[in-house]
């Protein structure tokens, strides 16, 4: 099993990135003792759970339980595990600065200041910094860099290979889609509605589709459609984005946007991009 370790300074940033492990197939757990972790891997391990990544977000309320890390991290070697250790940094004014502005008081806190908790924090957790694989200060990175910091760190590039795509078609009669990030009216390409021998078919049919992909302007849409995609992709990767919707509508979801949707998936599967395709209104 890959497991990473998530540690580091309170405020740090250590929920975000729990979330980013999270989003990618990991299977967290936060403040987890370190004593427990091996007891918590048996336990999937027995019940037949399919987890083969495992994120365990570890800090200083565990402080009682930071000296039993070693021990277990090396139990875990011995049985095969691959794992990480991912350690979390601030400067101590951005630190401060966090606790303010959320108006939380540091975990330590209890009867002397932030500052004060905060020095005996990194006192605590030094030995842990000096096992850490991984080190990111996150004193200058909103969430969306702290997500592509993370995925430059691991090696997975700009999380391009993680970008999923879902495209669906629906009909405006029926009301808008709930989740769309991008949603394109196909009502200016005539419709096979009107045509006798095309009426009772739907886009999924070649010669509906030939129909719709015959009009000029049904090309050049989708060329410029391409071109949008491909201009927004990494502006979206970048701000942490991890998936696009895109919704193709026509009056009832049955010839124009199901055709134009069925094409474009198939452009975008032909050029590696991981996407999924749905039509609302098609049974």
């Amino acid at each position: 099993m890959e497991i990473m370790i998530i540690t580091g300074l309170s405020g740090a940033g250590k929920s975000q990135a729990a979330d980013y492990f999270e989003d990618n197939g990991y299977y967290c757990i936060d403040n987890l003792p370190p004593s427990l972790i091996h007891s918590f891997l048996d336990l999937i391990r027995r019940g037949g759970h399919p987890v083969d990544k495992a994120a365990f977000v570890i800090d200083i309320r565990g402080a009682e339980f930071l000296s039993q890390l070693k021990e277990n991290l090396e139990l875990l070697k011995k049985e095969g595990n691959f794992y990480r250790i991912l350690f979390l940094d601030a400067g101590d004014d951005v630190l401060l600065r966090r606790y303010n502005e959320s108006r939380r008081a540091h975990p330590l806190a209890h009867g002397i200041t932030n500052a004060e908790a905060l020095a005996s924090e990194r006192r605590t957790l030094a030995p842990i910094k000096k096992m850490a694989d991984l080190h990111l200060d996150t004193s200058r990175l909103n969430n969306a860099q702290l997500v592509s910091s993370l995925a430059h760190l691991l090696g997975d590039g700009s999380s391009a290979e993680t970008f999923k795509v879902i495209i669906q078609s629906f009909g405006y009669k029926y009301g808008m889609p709930d989740e769309a990030d991008l949603i394109f009216d196909m009502r200016f390409i005539p419709n096979p509605f009107y045509v006798d021998s095309l009426k009772k078919l739907t886009g999924n049919s070649k010669k509906v589709r030939d129909y719709v992909m015959r009009a000029p302007e049904a090309k050049v849409f989708l060329e410029e459609v391409i071109g949008l995609f491909e201009t927004l992709k990494p502006a979206y990767i970048r701000e942490g984005k991890n998936s696009l919707n895109i919704a193709f509508g026509c009056t009832g979801g049955q010839h124009r946007s199901v055709a134009v949707a069925n094409v474009f998936f198939e452009r975008l599967k032909e050029a590696g991009e991981d996407v999924v395709l749905r039509h609302r209104e098609v049974k």
